[in-house]
């Protein structure tokens, strides 16, 4: 009579949840040795602008729409622009503005004019409101720009044309060019700095804008008016 051998029994895990496990292992040894790279921190700016109202300001009764303005792609965008030398663009790493800059420039001229105080009324086009004029806006430039220096230079540069919406004609065009020095080149003093040449563009807006609809408005001829009728 021949004996009987008994095998062991051999338990397995499933080959996808050793693989599996297999991976967690691979991953945890990489993490603890520093190869998988750590999630970048990104820094978010938002500009602040507040005008001064100009005691010379005109006060107004019309009303005004601010359509987005237009952008080229880099600028359409909330990546803070640079020009560390002639003829080259770069954007700051872990940086951006809050909203994309066209969307930044549109809100800091809602507040410019509703802090004015000049203004029967001030929207965004397409919100339902009907608007008298239309103040249209091209961002050419927002950004810092190093010109050769060591520490560079705010440039914010915008072409507003404003608009009569019963004619759809341009009655006055105007550019704006505002250069602020930056204190350092750390992004924090370069974003101040963007803040404080919007800010100072802004000033000019408004009362560029209510003096030139004022002039418009005064050199339209009077509305026809029909004479009553005589009774016989």
């Amino acid at each position: 009579m021949s004996a009987m051998t008994a095998n062991p029994r051999v338990t397995s895990l499933p080959v996808a949840a050793a693989r599996i496990a297999a991976a967690a292992f691979c991953l945890a040894a990489l993490a603890g040795c520093g190869i998988v790279p750590k999630k970048e921190t990104i820094s978010i700016y938002a500009p602040e602008t507040h005008v001064q109202p100009d005691p010379a300001w005109p006060t107004v009764k019309w009303q005004l729409q601010i359509p987005r303005p237009h952008a080229s792609d880099l600028l359409d965008s909330s990546r803070i622009v640079v020009r560390p030398a002639d003829g080259e663009l770069q954007v700051y790493h872990g940086a951006t503005w809050a909203t994309p800059v066209p969307d930044l420039v549109q809100d800091a001229v809602l507040e410019a004019f509703e802090d004015s105080g000049r203004i029967a009324g001030v929207t965004r086009r397409g919100a339902g409101v009907s608007g008298d004029y239309a103040l249209l806006l091209d961002i050419r430039r927002f950004d810092s720009d190093y010109a050769g220096g060591k520490v560079p230079n705010a440039e914010v540069q915008i072409v507003a044309k404003v608009l009569a919406n019963d004619s759809n004609q341009v009655i006055a065009t105007r550019m704006l060019h505002k250069t602020v020095a930056a204190d350092g080149v750390a992004v924090g003093e370069v974003s101040r700095a963007l803040g404080k040449a919007l800010n100072d563009a802004m000033q000019e807006l408004v009362g560029w804008t209510l003096v030139e609809t004022q002039k418009f408005d005064q050199a339209r001829p009077a509305p026809a008016t029909t004479p009553p009728a005589r009774k016989r």
